[in-house]
């Protein structure tokens, strides 16, 4: 070796990261300044605020609340660089990752972080008539098949027609599902109440269905049962042990029974993002690839898997669901792990997950909230609800927007999203 080779400088580790969602983008963060290279891609230029989705869809928020460039929360991280791509594909013996465009990205460590999709058993034509609330585009088109059907209730004189138009069917009693239909049946009942001269927003039918006996069956069962009596109060019929079995342009079939319908919501399963076949693993029956406690895949110790996207076990010895505090607990656990182990070359150790609560909210004044055995419900949970979500969010204009619309809101019932675009 000659004397200039052994003065090149070392390149520094180079850590990829496929997905700016919750685990993603806290991962980045938690390397932003140390001494190796990271790269972000990302098919979209933003990190999406997923759990506010149904918000935009019921014309609360604009997008803009939700959703913040990736460049813009990673700018002052030097070390970072965000590359906006499709990815097609990984070559695990090169240790490359393949984008769409037939650009090739090397790494030392790969970080998959591409959350997931809804899954509808099987029909995926279903989803052109029922969207989930996975992306701004379908908020948006939701937003707007709900808008736009009670223009034309208004315009019309037939009233079968009327009553399928004002209908609104949500698929799914999770927590998705619960907001869901929560904040449709608060957006016809106050918000377009008296906004109409030949049709009564209030005479509304929101359905919300459920395969199994009960909504919310990730909450324990006295938040279910307050679930059910809020949504009830508010106007929703809940149709439990009711499976889908056809959707169509003109309604739903739920146990038997056509229910007409202008607007569809999905929320009743999800399924991993398919990146397993990028890396020639195998997965659980979602789609979920299984890692090792330190998130790395089995068999390959340079990848790991963050998220939706992972099938990790708790402390309990069950699957982490698939929320944003697991998510993001787990980026940050890896980015400071990684951090430490290509800087010193301290160990990979192992992940453990916090709980800090689950919640759902139903409408004004009504949500549920299970932390850790300690059940709260009504209005302390509510606050507690909306203090989390803006917590989460990521930007202080974001924040401070959200607060002050929510704000406005409770007190004047008004959207100012109400486009139909």
């Amino acid at each position: 070796m000659s004397a200039a080779d052994g003065d090149k400088p070392k390149r520094p580790p180079h850590v990829v990261i496929v997905g700016a969602g919750f685990g993603g983008l806290a991962c980045a963060k938690a390397l932003g300044g140390a001494p190796v290279f990271v790269t972000v891609i990302d098919r979209r230029n933003y990190h999406l605020f997923q759990p506010l989705l149904y918000q935009v869809a019921t014309a609360a928020l604009s997008p803009a609340n939700i959703a913040v460039p990736i460049r813009e929360v990673l700018r002052r991280h030097g070390n970072v660089r965000v590359v906006m791509g499709e990815v097609a594909g990984v070559d695990l013996e090169r240790q490359e990752v393949s984008l769409a465009n037939g650009r090739q990205i090397g790494f030392d460590r790969l970080v998959v972080a591409t959350g997931s999709e809804y899954h509808h058993f099987g029909h995926d034509d279903w989803a052109a008539h029922a969207p989930g609330l996975k992306s701004l585009d379908e908020a948006r088109a939701i937003r707007r098949r709900l808008l736009a059907a009670y223009e034309e209730a208004e315009a019309i004189r037939d009233p079968a027609r009327q009553a399928a138009l004002m209908t609104s069917v949500v698929v799914g009693g999770g927590p998705t599902g619960v907001e869901m239909a929560g904040a449709i049946a608060e957006l016809v009942r106050w918000t377009l109440a008296g906004e109409f001269r030949h049709i009564d927003p209030k005479q509304s039918r929101i359905i919300l269905a459920e395969a199994g006996p009960r909504i919310l069956p990730g909450f324990p069962e006295p938040l279910g049962r307050f679930a059910e009596r809020a949504l009830a109060d508010h106007g929703v019929t809940i149709m439990t042990d009711s499976p889908v079995e056809e959707v169509t342009a003109e309604g739903v079939r739920i146990a038997g029974e056509f229910i007409p319908a202008a607007t569809i919501v999905w929320g009743a399963g999800v399924k991993a993002s398919p990146a397993a076949r990028w890396l020639g693993v195998e997965t659980d029956r979602g789609g979920r690839i299984p890692v090792n406690p330190d998130l790395s895949v089995p068999g390959h110790a340079n990848i790991f898997v963050i998220g939706d996207l992972a099938l990790a076990i708790g402390d309990d010895g069950l699957p982490l669901p698939g929320l944003a505090q697991v998510a993001k607990q787990q980026g940050e656990h890896l980015g400071r792990a990684l951090r430490r182990n290509l800087v010193r070359g301290a160990p990979m150790p192992p992940f453990r997950f916090r709980n800090r609560g689950n919640t759902a909210v139903i409408g004004r004044n009504a949500a549920v909230f299970d932390f850790g055995g300690r059940l709260f419900k009504g209005r302390l949970a509510w606050l507690l609800w909306a203090l989390i979500h803006v917590y989460l969010l990521v930007g202080f204009g974001n924040r401070l927007l959200v607060s002050l619309q929510w704000v406005w809101r409770y007190f004047t019932h008004e959207r100012s999203a109400r486009l139909i675009s």
